[in-house]
């Protein structure tokens, strides 16, 4: 079957990302938008997954918990898992493998943590688009660990993707899916790097504000609209 998905979006937990962009107000948003799964993906924390999927469970959306991970590299890998338990396992374990620098809020905005119907209870301290100590070659096998799994995120943008970065991909960090924006034209990429086409490809919208969400239009082929039907296909 056929569900429409946006695999990467923040919430206000990113300080990047919008204070309106609450697990309620997208979660709600992205059903009005006709989407069946989506997975929250802030920078290197999973604390609102819990919000959104309970918000998730009672509008009728499936929520994948997962997490935006920034390696050492500074490359962005979006990591999803099929259970809240094992994003926050990861979530925490990720927190201690970045840096001890506190966020600014003047200067790189609140990182705001809420409950299902917008109440905030409590702020990330420390800053959450800092590097990790994670390199971009143990990133899929650590998600792989925690029960989850990983892809390269928007590899066809400028900053902070691995092609970005490196200027290429290799087989041995071990992905088995990659991102690239709505607006990436594949076949130039496939050519110049062949590993791609044995890939599975996702477009995602990495949306920090509620009006960045597009409307559903893609599709993935799932035997059922879970997360663990959806890390079984990634995989």
């Amino acid at each position: 079957m056929n569900f429409k998905y946006d695999l990467h979006l923040h919430s206000c937990l990113s300080p990047c990302g919008d204070r309106d962009m609450t697990p309620y107000n997208l979660v709600n948003m992205a059903k009005l938008l006709g989407y069946d799964i989506i997975a929250l993906t802030d920078h290197n924390s999973c604390l609102n997954c819990p919000a959104a999927v309970e918000v998730g469970r009672k509008a009728g959306i499936t929520v994948v918990p997962g997490m935006e991970l920034c390696t050492a590299e500074e490359i962005h890998t979006v990591c999803l898992f099929p259970e809240l338990e094992n994003a926050l396992e990861f979530s925490a374990y990720i927190r201690r493998n970045i840096p001890d620098i506190k966020n600014d809020e003047e200067i790189f905005g609140e990182q705001l943590i809420t409950d299902s119907e917008d109440n905030v209870t409590g702020k990330e301290e420390l800053l959450l688009t800092a590097a990790s100590f994670i390199s971009i070659d143990d990133a899929a096998k650590l998600a792989s660990d925690f029960g989850g799994t990983a892809f390269p995120a928007h590899l066809d943008r400028a900053s902070y993707s691995v092609l970005s970065v490196l200027g290429f991909i290799y087989p041995e960090m071990g992905f088995t899916a990659a991102e690239f924006t709505h607006k990436a034209y594949l076949p130039q990429y496939e050519e110049m790097h062949p590993l791609l086409k044995n890939m599975k490809i996702l477009r995602n919208s990495d949306a920090h504000y509620l009006e960045n969400m597009p409307e559903a239009s893609l599709t993935v082929d799932l035997p059922e609209c879970s997360a663990k039907a959806l890390i079984n296909a990634l995989k």
